[in-house]
């Protein structure tokens, strides 16, 4: 299956890159308002450990990094030749695996070395961990379903993925974080 239109941004007037970039980039800032609404329901845990909050950069980057990785990747690859969607994904996911545990355990190593706190060392190790091992299966997902779409997946796939994936990075991180810090 072809995508419908794919975008020649070298070519395009800057008026129709505009045109074309624009939905996605508000669909992000509608993401954004519901990531930043559903954090405000995590504000009993945020008050009662402030230096949660020091950590949410470091997730947010390193979940969307990964995920931004998988998914140039993965619709380059889509451009040049076909790939079957489901060994690429149990690829990724191994790699998301691997990467997971090599970043949380670091972030985790750091938080405490840091703070000297362990519920908040295990709860940043754990929490990125489980984020950086989902990245890949979020971005590939996203852009797949925008390619049965026929969506152009190097135009919707970035700002779609990315703002799902900061939901999903958040939610995570709050929730470890409630029942970690509630132990």
């Amino acid at each position: 299956m072809r995508v419908v239109h794919l975008v020649d941004e070298v070519r395009e007037r800057t008026e129709r890159v505009v045109i074309l970039r624009l939905p996605w980039l508000l669909l992000g800032l509608l993401g954004g308002m519901t990531a930043t609404v559903m954090i405000s329901r995590f504000e009993t845990v945020l008050t009662n450990n402030i230096h949660l909050a020091f950590f949410v950069p470091i997730i947010v980057y390193m979940s969307d990094a990964v995920g931004t990785q998988t998914e140039t990747m993965y619709v380059r690859s889509l451009a040049r030749e076909k790939v079957d969607f489901f060994n690429y994904l149990k690829k990724e996911l191994l790699s998301g695996i691997f990467l997971g545990l090599l970043m949380g355990g670091l972030i985790g190593g750091a938080t405490w070395l840091w703070l000297r706190l362990p519920e908040t060392a295990v709860t940043v190790g754990l929490a990125m961990m489980i984020n950086v091992t989902l990245a890949p299966v979020v971005a590939m997902g996203v852009s797949e379903l925008l390619r049965k779409s026929r969506v152009d997946p190097a135009l919707g796939a970035g700002p779609f993925a990315t703002v799902i994936q900061d939901f999903i990075s958040l939610l995570i991180y709050f929730v470890v974080a409630s029942v970690i810090m509630l132990i």
